[in-house]
């Protein structure tokens, strides 16, 4: 058979990206999946044989770790094991998923829950599910990238709008027409920016424009309004999302997602959502995690005031010294580089003073607009955050961004 001479244009990528893996370790800027070594507490870990303040975490609350968590996990694993028989349809539902599901339900304001394995899937799933051919799609720009696979997977007419630009959202909502079937997906808080979508106007247009609105909490639960519930109550307009989205594994401390809405819509996603119909349950330690996390919410409140404060305290802090955090109101913090190197320089001499923080480069953020994603927690004290800032003022000046 002959051998036709072809170039080996996948070879030539996976070389390329080691030529950039093996250059920036060259300049000790490598710091992808960074290996931690130990938990120290809710704000500090051991990386490299040294302990770090952490700044990386999405643990908002300062919830791992907590007892009452840690009892309700170690309890489900003596009862149930370590994992399930399988997906629920065929294997059955442990109680434990089904107490899990009607505190989300119940936390969230909505008539009913259902969980997914992990918050990626579950964006997948759910968007797939409720839009296909012949429907229109409409997602902001910056939305996170399993909302935008999501909407590229269900073959839905897939339409952006520029981030947080009402007037451009109504316009893309008048252009799919009045009898085309219609899916705002939003996130509430922003991942790369910390900046949180303008819910009222949203919800305005979608009802003139007959929309569903369905919105991604992954940031916000626990971070948003005065007892940790997102948005609707961060704005005082509960019941106003369709689809309410949120992770189980940042501010909960454990693993999933879910969906909160009506009985109808949660009945037709447990018999048409592909994610939840063919993967595994929740392992039962993960399910009595998530549901004691909640029930710590509501324990603790005073969680989210200390996280506001904290928040506020190191953006307050970063913007006297100079640096640009663009808009962000959340315990989310970018601060702006530029280059992807005075990104790396920055994170390097972070982590020379044992601050742990990261970078995020393009192709994750546009090229020129490298930053650190800088994050806040309930478990940090105010001498944490000062020193903090005290670091990142000097490793700043190194870099030549302020």
């Amino acid at each position: 058979m002959e051998v036709l001479e072809t170039e080996d244009k996948i070879g030539s990528r996976l070389q390329a990206w080691r030529e950039r893996v093996d250059a920036t370790k060259s300049q000790d800027f490598y710091f992808y999946n960074q290996p931690v070594e130990e938990l120290c507490g809710g704000a500090r870990v051991r990386t490299q044989g040294r302990e770090m303040l952490m700044f990386a975490s999405y643990s908002y609350l300062g919830l791992i770790g907590h007892p009452k968590i840690n009892a309700a996990a170690k309890a489900a694993v003596d009862k149930y094991g370590t994992g399930t028989h399988g997906v629920r349809m065929l294997a059955g539902t442990l109680r434990l998923h089904t107490e899990l599901e009607e505190t989300i339900a119940q936390f969230k304001g909505t008539d009913a829950a259902i969980t997914f394995s992990s918050g990626y899937a579950t964006n997948l799933a759910v968007i797939a599910a409720l839009v296909g051919r012949h429907d229109v799609v409409i997602c902001d720009k910056l939305n996170h990238a399993s909302i935008v696979d999501g909407c590229v997977l269900s073959g839905a007419e897939f339409v952006r709008f520029r981030h947080n630009d009402m007037a451009d959202l109504e316009r893309c909502l008048q252009k799919a027409g009045p009898r085309t079937a219609k899916l705002v997906v939003v996130d509430a808080v922003f991942s790369m920016d910390g900046d949180i979508i303008d819910l009222p106007h949203t919800v305005e247009l979608c009802r003139k424009y007959g929309a569903w609105l369905m919105v991604d909490e992954a940031h916000s639960l626990g971070v948003l309004g005065t007892t940790g519930r997102g948005i609707e109550e961060h704005f005082g307009l509960e019941g106003v999302i369709d689809v309410k989205m949120g992770t189980l594994s940042k501010t909960i401390p454990s693993v999933g997602g879910y969906i909160a809405g009506s009985h109808d819509l949660v009945n037709m996603l447990r018999h048409f959502a592909r994610a939840y119909i063919f993967s595994a349950a929740l392992p039962p330690a993960q399910a009595a995690a998530a549901k004691a996390a909640i029930e710590v919410m509501l324990d603790e409140p005073e969680r989210v005031a200390s996280l506001t404060a904290n928040a506020a305290r190191f953006r307050r802090g970063l913007k006297q010294r100079g640096f640009n955090i663009m808009k962000t109101e959340t315990a989310i913090v970018p601060v702006l580089c530029g280059a992807d190197d005075r990104a790396f320089t920055m994170v390097r001499h972070c982590q020379y003073e044992d601050i742990f923080v990261l970078p995020v480069i393009s192709p994750a953020v546009p090229e020129g607009l490298a930053r650190l994603r800088a994050t806040v927690t309930a478990a940090h004290t105010p001498d944490e955050i000062d020193q903090a800032l005290e670091v990142f003022e000097r490793a700043g000046k190194k870099a030549g961004i302020i």
